[in-house]
């Protein structure tokens, strides 16, 4: 059965695109919790907006399943949920894009641009501060408010 569906999708159904999770370009993760490449490359805490941004902007298919969780994380925040799902190769096996043979070249891709995204470097004093707003929230009072 698994060899018949194997051969029946294509690359470029949706079930056939690479699967990103923020946590391969965490620089925050250990190898053993899923950091997929070198600590130096990785990035500080990304999110799978940032993931799907910074690769619908160089010219790929994406779409982000919200709600998806990578296994291995254990803090279920909205900010570490996400996956991105991309299109690394058309029908015919080709890489869509001919810079990005690879999934790891992707993600060395996504991890080195991702600082630079416009909201990385504007705010890069409040982003703490409203991380800590929302883990605020969460004590008693801060949930009716909503």
């Amino acid at each position: 059965v698994m060899a018949a569906a194997a051969g029946a999708a294509s690359p470029a159904d949706k079930e056939r695109f690479i699967c990103i999770y923020p946590a391969y370009l965490n620089n925050k993760k250990t190898i053993a919790e899923g950091r997929r490449i070198p600590i130096d490359k990785a990035v500080e805490n990304p999110t799978s907006t940032e993931i799907q941004d910074v690769c619908a902007a160089v010219g790929f298919n994406v779409f982000l399943e919200k709600n998806k969780m990578y296994p291995r994380e254990w803090n279920r925040d909205v900010q570490y949920r996400g996956r991105v799902r991309i299109q690394l190769k058309q029908d015919d096996g080709n890489p869509c894009l001919p810079q990005f043979p690879t999934r790891k070249s992707v993600m060395l891709y996504a991890a080195e641009t991702i600082p630079k995204l416009k909201t990385r470097t504007q705010k890069m004093g409040g982003s703490d501060q409203s991380l800590q707003q929302g883990e605020g929230g969460k004590k008693g009072k801060g949930k009716k408010k909503k």
